[in-house]
């Protein structure tokens, strides 16, 4: 009877972790479960034993925010695969205005965008829209657009200008 009553916690707590999508702490899951910590503490125990034995793209971790329900890091390419980037009307301004250039230094585009720019450039790398590198000579950096950028943005398949 334990063993019946501790798996339908099991599966509480991981439609509480899929439904909140975000780290919880114990009290929390206690919370949302409706008992207390060391239960549910058991419950969680179970629950990540199974996903450890299971072959399946999701798994619970502990993060320093508390538990949650995540992708495992062998699937991670197809995150940035299927699902679109939320890219701000700033940062999207600012790849265009790298992509138009074909590249550019940081210098120029600043001067051209405004110090919110930088913001931009690094959200856009860590993206992998646009790729940075320190000038040979200089302080700046050069910045150029990525084959990842032509690919999300399928540049490949815009229509071209007829020729006059």
């Amino acid at each position: 009877m334990l063993n019946v009553t501790m798996s339908l916690l099991a599966c509480k707590i991981e439609a509480i972790l899929y439904l909140k999508a975000q780290p919880l702490t114990l009290a929390k899951l206690a919370e949302y479960a409706q008992c207390d910590r060391q239960t549910v503490e058991a419950g969680l125990i179970e629950l990540m034993q199974d996903y450890a034995h299971r072959d399946s793209a999701l798994e619970i971790v502990e993060t320093p925010d508390g538990y949650c329900l995540q992708l495992r890091e062998t699937f991670q390419d197809l995150v940035q695969t299927l699902i679109p980037v939320d890219l701000g009307v700033g940062a999207l301004r600012t790849l265009a205005a790298i992509a138009l250039k074909g590249s550019m230094t940081q210098t120029d585009l600043v001067e051209l965008r405004g110090s919110g720019a930088y913001d931009h450039v690094k959200e856009l790398v860590e993206l992998g829209f646009i790729r940075k590198r320190r000038q040979p000579e200089g302080r700046s950096y050069w910045l150029q657009i990525t084959d990842k950028f032509h690919q999300y943005f399928q540049v490949d398949k815009l229509p071209q200008p007829s020729d006059p």
